[in-house]
């Protein structure tokens, strides 16, 4: 027999945190899903990772990087010529209060 992790009153406190109502049937349902899950979690806690490298991603990537360089910036007109709003030289949003 699995030995139980989660009550059923657990289960009901995570459903009201996550703002869920449950019916009966799915609280009894839920209960032994979750401990399930936690018995499954045992068994990969056995598991001999002594020699396993860490995975922090399942693909090689790796980030390539630009140097920076310091560039002109956009002429203010070029800047402002598709904005739909602007007053002199700026562009123009509306006012959050």
């Amino acid at each position: 027999m699995k030995r139980r992790h989660l009550s059923k009153k657990e289960v009901e406190h995570t459903a009201w945190l996550a703002h869920i109502e449950l019916s009966e049937k799915e609280k009894k349902l839920f209960t032994e899903q979750f401990n399930d899950i936690l018995d499954y979690f045992k068994k990969i806690d056995k598991v001999d990772t002594e020699n396993v490298q860490p995975t922090y991603h399942v693909l090689e990537l790796m980030n390539v990087y630009r140097e920076d360089e310091a560039t002109p910036s956009l002429p203010k007109e070029e800047a402002l010529k598709n904005a739909p709003k602007k007053e002199k030289e700026f562009l123009k949003a509306p006012r959050i209060v």
